[in-house]
């Protein structure tokens, strides 16, 4: 007798995660050459920290080799973008199933006016892309001392 765990939000769960592998294309209504169109095969998961002095971005992008890592800054907008190489495997390996995306992915960020673009770094390690984002030095108010006549 087998025994199966029931689990009844996993079917929204596989709902959500293929949503968010869905491809992302924008329409191209020029030449309707709609794969030429296409933005991002697959998503990584981002999560984003403010810290005192900056802010933190970390991406997994495991399997993803640094040297395929773009990281541009324009207009207050940080891209991250790159590819995935799908690996080569033989049938006589008898894989199956392959859930693990590859192929281009594409994420932009719209960063505060805080943010100081001159001075940001990324840096990949363990199949983590970590990008630092310090934040300009604030300007204090000050008070301006009123003289007599």
């Amino acid at each position: 007798m087998n025994i199966t765990a029931l689990e009844p939000w996993s079917v929204f769960n596989l709902l959500q995660r293929d949503l968010q592998n869905f491809p992302r294309q924008r329409s191209s209504l020029v030449n309707g050459d709609y794969e030429s169109a296409r933005i991002a095969d697959w998503l990584p998961a981002v999560d984003i920290l403010e810290e005192k002095d900056r802010f933190v971005l970390r991406a997994d992008l495991p399997g993803v080799d640094p040297q395929a890592i773009t990281v541009s800054m324009d207009k207050s907008v940080l891209t991250l973008a790159g590819e995935r190489l799908r690996e080569a495997t033989d049938e006589s390996e008898g894989m199956h199933r392959m859930e693990r995306k590859s192929g281009k992915f594409f994420r932009r960020f719209t960063l505060p006016e805080s943010a100081d673009a001159e001075a940001i770094s990324a840096k990949s390690a363990n199949g983590i892309l970590e990008v630092s984002i310090p934040k300009l030095a604030e300007i204090q108010p000050r008070r301006i001392a009123v003289e007599a006549a």
